[in-house]
Order: structure tokens, then sequence, then C-alpha cells
């Protein structure tokens, strides 16, 4: 069973499979085909790939009309590309009409570690969900982004799904049933509640192992779904704890943090939120440097579990 695997290559391979019996899938691309992996589709399905450019307003409008046609549409760049540069046709083009388009921001997050602020989108979340009609989801490793694109295909309306750059440890079981707006008890505990969203529910799964030695203990819950939002399941999973911490890779104002605070504003618990400050992001050699410097490693979540619990 493998125990890592590339979130890119798997939502390649998983289009392909599905491209195979489902013609009205198509897929479009601005310039970046090889990183995002949507070219594993253009080489199977070369008649149902669109190479656009670096012309991403472009795209997402032509994806609208192609949805009118009864095509299933992919569109595919960086995810601050993808989020940001196409915003105003998402909104006018795509939401506003709640058309079945699907996009995908690959590289999400601060993954793209050596392309600096430019490229890393701390913020694609937060644009995304305020969208009406749009779904957001955000895989925590390669088997839940495939359990994703499979619900995408079948789902009907806008769908955001941001995929990380690099390879990540599997934590999700295979053989669970998934539907879009599933959260997932990873790790048990009854102290604190951590509501974690990708490469955050296996960093909140270390600093559960860290705080155990401090005699801690940690319910850590995967929020793939970042909306539509489960309140109650997530307000089931507070039950008997004393207090809340959320991690993400993403800004702390708009994201996971924002949306938990929003759905627990009639509760007493003590909450704290984990993720980026106010600021851009930044190159680094490597991607560990930056979850470093951000304050996104096990050591900084299981400080902010300390710091809930020291709330009177």
């Amino acid at each position: 069973m493998r125990t890592s695997d590339s979130l890119r290559k798997t939502y390649g391979e998983t289009l392909v499979e599905l491209g195979k019996d489902n013609k009205n899938i198509v897929l479009m691309e601005a310039d970046l085909g090889n990183s995002t992996m949507s070219s594993l589709f253009a080489a199977a399905y070369p008649e149902r790939y669109f190479q656009m450019g670096i012309a991403e307003q472009n795209m997402a409008s032509t994806a609208a009309g192609l949805s009118l046609t009864g095509k299933i549409p992919f569109i595919n760049s960086f995810a601050v590309f993808a989020s940001g540069r196409a915003y105003d046709q998402i909104r006018s083009s795509i939401t506003i009409a709640n058309l079945n388009v699907k996009i995908c921001g690959s590289s999400a997050g601060l993954s793209d570690y050596g392309d600096g602020k430019t490229h890393q989108s701390i913020d694609d979340i937060a644009l995304m969900q305020v969208l009406p009609h749009m779904t957001v989801l955000s895989p925590c490793d390669a088997v839940e982004t495939e359990q994703m694109v499979k619900a995408m295909v079948a789902s009907k309306g806008p769908v955001y799904i941001r995929i990380n750059r690099n390879d990540l440890p599997i934590v999700t079981n295979p053989n669970a049933e998934y539907h879009i707006g599933k959260m997932t008890q990873i790790v048990e505990g009854k102290d604190v509640v951590v509501f974690a969203t990708g490469i955050m529910v296996q960093q909140s799964m270390a600093a559960a192992e860290l705080l155990k030695k401090e005699g801690i203990s940690v319910r850590v819950v995967n929020v793939s779904t970042i909306k539509p939002l489960d309140k109650d399941v997530l307000l089931g999973y507070c039950d008997g704890v004393k207090a809340v911490v959320t991690a993400e890779e993403h800004s702390i104002i708009g994201g996971l943090g924002s949306t938990v605070a929003s759905a627990l504003s009639k509760s007493r618990l003590p909450l704290e939120i984990l993720g980026v400050g106010d600021c851009y992001g930044t190159s680094a050699e490597n991607y560990d440097i930056l979850l470093k410097h951000y304050g996104l490693e096990p050591k900084d979540v299981a400080q902010k579990v300390r710091d809930v619990l020291a709330v009177k």
C-alpha cells in the first residue's frame, strides 16, 4: 500500500480514468499542463483538451460556454491564477449562472516554494468560498484527491479544488465512503479538537503525538470541504472538548478558521486559529523551510493547543 503520493499526478490520472466512459469531460489549460498534470488528459484525449495559453480569463469564459452545451469543463492553472486572475469571469460567467464548471487551483498555498509570493495562493479559499453556488474542496492527500475528483464529475454546479504541489503522506482510508461535505476524524481525543485542512491534517496528527507525551489528548478532524460546511457535524465533533483549534495553509483571514469561528459563534468554547498571517509568501529552497518560517509545523499546532487550553 502506498504511503505517500503526488496529488497533482493523481488528479490527472483520475480524470484520464473517468474520461474513458464520460465523453463530456473536457480539460482546459493555461500553459501549465506539465505542472498541473492536465497534460496526462491531453495525451489520452487530445480532441477534448484545449490549450488556452496564459489567458485565464478567456479560459473561464470559454468553460462557461462549453458547460452550456452539456460538457463538464475542468479549467486548470496555479491556484493563485485560477482563483485571482479569472475572478471576475468566474463570478460573472460561472457562479451567477450556477454553471457546471470545475476549477483546479494547482500548487496551492505555499507549496510552490521556489516561485515566491506571485505564485503562492494564501487567499484562494477566501476568494472562492465567498462566491454563491461555489463548492470549495481541499484534499489532504492523493487518496482524497481521487475521491474528490470523482465526486466533482458526479456533482452539478461550480467546484473549486486546491491541489498541493508536493507529495504528501497518505492518511485517508481508501475504502471509506466519500461525499462532498464529509468531515473525517483522523485522531481520537478528548481535550481539544483540531479542525485541519490540506497538509495541516498531517501536521496536526504529528502535533497530537507530541502532546500525548504531555498528557494532552487531541482530536484531529480533516475538514476537506471548506464550503459547504456541515455545521451540525462540526458542532458534534466539539462535544466534550475544552477548546478548539483550526489549522490551515492559508491566510487566517477568510479561510477555514474564519468559517469555523462563524459556525461556533454561539459556542463558549475558546478558539485559536493557526494559518498564514496578514502577509504574502516568499521563495525558499524547499517547502519545509516555508512551513517553518510561517509557523505551520507540528510544534506550532501543538503550541496553539497549549495556548487555547490556557484561556480562562
